[in-house]
């Protein structure tokens, strides 16, 4: 048995944290960017 901490675990877990939340920015930027556009055009008169 040791006594001492396994730092892998949290950097493991804070890398998998990190990528999702960058994942999800890249998501919710992308969906934004979308609604923008739309709503653009619709001001235009385009769509």
């Amino acid at each position: 048995m040791r006594e001492a901490m396994d730092a892998w675990t949290f950097v493991i877990a804070s890398y998998a944290v990190g990528v999702g939340a960058t994942l999800a920015m890249i998501a919710w930027s992308l969906i934004s960017m979308k609604r923008a556009e739309a709503r653009r055009d619709k001001a235009r008169g385009q769509r």
